[in-house]
């Protein structure tokens, strides 16, 4: 188990090494001046020079990588060129928008598309599996900020018309504040994500399971006398497990890395309003910090995967 966590590991550390290097390639040694590029087409020569000379554009391309990758490995993601903030406050600061978002939505999608998927699959081709099968690809097709913004209008807006305030609209209180607030704040974002990606798993758990009542070990089990219950949650569920648990560390990952769509939708001051700020605004060092940290939450989902896959199967353990 420790050889699987630490080759796990390294593979991670390698693939982060490697999107920081495609990083570095695309920013500073494609384009022609950097410089230039950075300070905007109306800067001084002046201030050209000195976007170069702080970033050290002066030097070779070889030196400006070691040093760019030093940076990286002692945590130093830079400064922001409008509100000279490192970086790293900047991610620390968001961070936990985008986590309560991520989190929060990921129970709901997991329990609900895990619910919606065995209720499917043990009742293949009745009213209530095609119903579920119809609203799962419904809301899987939703393109989310449509979905937000329908959210908005009927569960804000409406509501707000007919003199409820149910659903404040979008800000972020934080949940050492008031857990109660922050809930509300954060209802219409999470279920928005939840919607969008509870179809996937509605889906791809019913047909994992569907595959599995197929199998030898499930017949053996019902002709055993094994109570339908347990041949269902013990035996066809947790087989079934695998592909959900991939695409869930996908998904996590990725959203901890920013869900741009639904916090711009909903105003939220995360990760991914951040990043559609900083491209505006043309500021670099937030744009690379942003994106290798949201590379290497996707690195860390995956390796968190891989060990999810040594408890589910033990024979994984002694590779």
């Amino acid at each position: 188990m420790i050889g699987l966590v630490l080759r796990r590991a390294g593979g991670g550390a390698l693939v982060v090494w490697l999107v920081a290097s495609a990083v570095f390639v695309c920013y500073f040694a494609v384009p022609h001046d950097v410089a230039r590029l950075i300070a905007g087409k109306q800067a001084s020569e002046r201030t050209v020079a000195a976007v170069r000379a702080r970033l050290e554009l002066d030097r070779p391309v070889a030196v400006q990588y070691l040093h760019f990758m030093g940076r990286l490995a002692r945590g130093d993601l830079g400064v922001s060129f409008v509100t000279q903030d490192s970086v790293r406050a900047v991610i620390v600061r968001d961070l936990p928008v985008t986590a309560s978002l991520a989190l929060g939505a990921a129970a709901l999608w997991l329990s609900a598309g895990l619910l919606a998927g065995v209720v499917a699959a043990t009742r293949p081709r009745s009213r209530l599996d095609r119903a579920i099968t119809t609203v799962a690809l419904f809301f899987y097709s939703m393109p989310p900020f449509l979905l937000g913004q329908l959210l908005l209008f009927f569960c804000f807006y409406r509501l707000y018309l007919a003199g409820v305030e149910l659903f404040p609209p979008g800000s972020y209180v934080p949940l050492t504040e008031s857990p109660l607030q922050w809930a509300r704040f954060l209802a219409l974002p999470w279920l928005t994500i939840a919607l969008a990606n509870g179809a996937t798993y509605a889906r791809l758990t019913r047909s994992a399971m569907l595959d599995a009542f197929g199998e030898d070990y499930i017949r053996t089990a019902r002709s055993k006398g094994i109570s339908e219950r347990r041949v269902v949650l013990r035996h066809a569920l947790r087989s079934s497990l695998a592909p959900i648990v991939t695409q869930f560390g996908i998904d996590l990952g990725t959203l901890l890395g920013g869900a741009i769509v639904t916090e711009v939708v909903f105003g939220l001051p995360g990760l991914g309003r951040e990043v559609v700020q900083a491209i505006t605004r043309q500021d670099l060092p937030v744009i690379i910090g942003v994106t290798i940290f949201g590379s290497a939450l996707v690195v860390t989902a995956n390796v968190a995967v891989d060990l999810c896959y040594a408890l589910l199967d033990p024979r994984l353990r002694r590779r």
